[in-house]
């Protein structure tokens, strides 16, 4: 069981913890030895994904894209976290199907909350007219309707997101209890 490929798909608004939570969820997988890949939608764009702007069909198309390599690696026993908007449920759907071994975790935060935060500096660019198509803002985001897991980056700590997120993997015998401990 402890090599069982699975995908953690993160999806939220920019600034909800999706990227402080993957690298948590890593630290806390390669502690226990398992091979986990970081899908981080910022370098998706940067790389696999440079060229795609954010109309609806790119971000489909970027997200059609980390599934599929979350696909690939899932079925060779590598533990991905893919950490991406992905503000549609078409394409969230689309990968799940894609890769099988797959758990939605919507981490919620309000977007009051993530504007406070602000750890990019984007919704300033927003606020200011220098950047458009911000999901969220002028661009929708359509919250999951049947996610594995909701966290609530606003009323619960990192670890406890974690703790939460691994105690789901369990339950759907990803990874086993004594494992994780």
């Amino acid at each position: 069981m402890s090599d069982t490929g699975f995908t953690i798909w993160l999806t939220g608004l920019s600034g909800a913890g999706k990227s402080t939570i993957s690298k948590e969820i890593e630290r806390r997988l390669n502690a226990i030895g398992r091979n986990v890949e970081i899908m981080d939608g910022d370098v998706i764009r940067t790389n696999l994904s440079k060229g795609l702007g954010f109309s609806r069909e790119d971000r489909i198309t970027n997200n059609k894209r980390i599934a599929f390599v979350c696909s690939l690696l899932t079925r060779n026993g590598v533990a991905c976290i893919a950490a991406a908007i992905s503000p549609y449920r078409e394409a969230r759907e689309w990968a799940r199907e894609t890769i099988g071994n797959f758990v939605e975790v919507y981490v919620k935060c309000p977007l009051e909350i993530c504007e406070e935060r602000d750890v990019k500096g984007l919704y300033r660019l927003v606020k200011e007219g220098k950047k458009k198509e911000f999901t969220g803002k002028d661009d929708p985001y359509e919250e999951p309707e049947y996610a594995d897991l909701v966290v609530e980056t606003d009323r619960e700590t990192v670890a406890e997101s974690v703790d939460r997120i691994l105690a789901k993997l369990v339950e759907l015998e990803y990874l086993s209890a004594a494992i994780i401990g």
